[in-house]
């Protein structure tokens, strides 16, 4: 069946940005008395606040009392501190523009938050590009749980059969394929290849699928 859309993750994936998300967690938990390391919190950036949290600190959550405030303080430092810091992963603009010109319904499935997200779109200079995408406030619970594959889905009215994903953490690979949608991996985001094992494919980042594009899934589908 021919390709009809892809959905697209963006941090790690179209901007690197997860050794800053894990660096403003060990900030945002040692504000509030938690010393957590950066070892203990980069292999689950990817996963949502929601998820996060409560494997690091299991009394914790990341809707009410200290939990709470916890992900408001890694929100803050992402936007006031870390933002100025963060660039696209090589090759995005270019990966995104050449997928349209292909025809390809495209839509963002993150959890970011909305003020997040401009950052992020602004950052990948997709901004003006992808006009679909979803937040935080589109799923009750973030990656490795299908909701927000699902919900872009939804908002792009694509089957899942003719879409595929870009991503670059094992929980993108999990949530995706709960939905049944097959993810192109990048290694851009740090994760090693056995982690991105059930990914259909495997690139150093956008540039690297770009180079490859007619050999790559989406060019031996897409339309």
């Amino acid at each position: 069946m021919t390709l009809a859309g892809v959905i697209l993750d963006v941090d790690g994936t179209l901007v690197l940005s997860n050794d800053a998300h894990a660096q403003a967690w060990v900030e945002a938990f040692s504000g509030y008395g938690y010393e957590i390391s950066f070892d203990q919190v980069r292999p689950l950036i990817g996963m949502g606040g929601d998820q996060v949290i409560p494997r690091l600190v299991p009394a914790l959550n990341g809707k009410t009392g200290a939990g709470k405030q916890i992900a408001d303080r890694r929100k803050e430092l992402i936007l006031n501190k870390f933002g100025s810091q963060l660039v696209s992963a090589n090759g995005s603009q270019a990966l995104v523009e050449k997928m349209q010109a292909q025809g390809l319904h495209l839509v963002i499935a993150s959890s970011a938050t909305e003020q997040e997200m401009d950052l992020l779109l602004k950052v990948a200079g997709v901004s003006h590009l992808i006009p679909e995408h979803t937040t935080s406030s589109d799923a009750e619970a973030s990656k490795p749980e299908p909701d927000i594959v699902e919900a872009a889905l939804r908002k792009a009215d694509l089957a899942p059969d003719r879409t595929l994903m870009l991503g670059d953490t094992p929980y993108d690979i999990e949530a995706a394929g709960q939905a049944g949608v097959g993810v192109i991996a990048f290694r851009c985001g740090g994760f090693r290849d056995q982690d991105l094992a059930g990914a259909v494919a495997i690139y150093d980042d956008p540039a690297d699928l770009l180079h490859h594009y007619e050999q790559s899934p989406l060019g031996s589908q897409g339309s």
